[in-house]
């Protein structure tokens, strides 16, 4: 493994599609919404053996689980797309088989039950180093050199990763506000995000951890279900919440994002905005090939550009004036921190 980089931002920002992109590369492991489904749990404190950190991986994602056994899985889980032994309402799914491992193969339960006996034979060391040891682990497995986790809605981990892996690279990706902040509005994910935040902010609570019984008996009715182990969909689909509500976190996510990137060395920081790669693919993922260390090979160019979809920009301006103008004062806060 010659060089390991993290792909950050709001997430609904064209990402997804950038991880095929760099999936194609032949020198690529790209490493598909890894942080989004190991969390915070893959990264104990102190040291733990290899099979304590296998746990860690294989454990099924609690808060993907529920919204799977409701009803609302989201469009990113390919597990569900192409099941294969497992299943959210009888064994659970296994967190590296939902989005990481079907990206890289068309056997994901094979590659599991192969990445668990090795990994549960490791010796004690910290997350980090383990973590160090299963990328390389799979560079090997698939003749790759450079790797790249791509996680949406990722900014909050940035700071952890740096911690932990201070050699790594940062890329802040983002989009249009206004069109991103209408897409995450149609995204089950991001809506079951507001709602969650909106428990927070009602509860007078930073983490869940804090979250008491007593709290949970002062939500409302169409809020509390939310926190059970099935719920009705509905009340994530059906339920209104303010398109502003997104462009005020579109722009907090952003202005997070810049802020963090800003507190990197130059030669580790970049960004990448969805629109410069729809208007010039071979030249923005020539200069982010460039910057994780892998040739920009004319081949995978050429075939990025087809992955692309040009049908979603602009999507905002099909809001009605007024809407699209409020939309826009919300967004406004992490547009200019992103023209500074």
């Amino acid at each position: 493994m010659r060089s390991l980089t993290f792909v950050f931002g709001t997430g609904r920002s064209g990402s997804t599609a950038l991880s095929r992109i760099l999936n194609a590369h032949p020198d690529v492991l790209s490493l598909n919404e890894f942080m989004a489904s190991v969390g915070d749990a893959a990264f104990p404190e102190g040291t733990v053996d290899g099979a304590e950190f296998w746990q860690t991986l294989f454990r099924p994602a609690p808060h993907f689980e529920r919204m799977i056994r409701s009803g609302l899985p989201l469009p990113e889980f390919l597990h569900t797309r192409r099941p294969g032994r497992y299943a959210a309402r009888t064994t659970g799914i296994p967190a590296l088989s939902l989005m990481v491992l079907p990206h890289l193969t068309d056997d994901p339960d094979a590659l599991l039950d192969e990445l668990g006996a090795a990994v549960a034979d490791w010796p004690e060391r910290t997350a980090a180093e383990h973590h160090r040891a299963l990328f390389a682990l799979l560079c090997a497995r698939f003749g790759r050199t450079a790797v790249v986790e791509r996680s949406g809605y990722s900014t909050g981990w940035a700071p952890k990763l740096r911690s932990a892996f201070p050699d790594a690279k940062f890329v802040h990706m983002f989009r249009d506000g206004p069109d991103c902040a209408l897409s995450m509005s149609r995204h089950p994910g991001y809506r079951a995000i507001s709602l969650l935040r909106e428990i927070k902010t009602r509860s007078g609570i930073d983490s869940f951890a804090e979250l008491t019984p007593e709290h949970v008996r002062a939500l409302p009715p169409d809020l509390a279900p939310l926190l059970d182990d099935r719920f009705d969909p509905a009340l994530v689909r059906d339920r209104h919440i303010p398109l502003r509500t997104f462009g005020a976190l579109w722009s907090e996510l952003v202005i997070e994002g810049t802020e963090f990137l800003a507190g990197l060395p130059a030669d580790r920081r970049a960004t990448l905005a969805y629109e410069d790669l729809l208007d010039r693919p071979a030249e923005e993922l020539t200069r982010l090939a460039e910057f994780i260390g892998v040739a920009p090979e004319p081949r995978w160019l050429r075939a990025a550009s087809a992955l692309l979809d040009h049908g979603r920009r602009g999507s905002a301006r099909s809001l009605p004036a007024a809407e699209l103008a409020a939309l826009r004062d919300d967004c406004a806060p992490g547009t200019h921190v992103l023209e500074a």
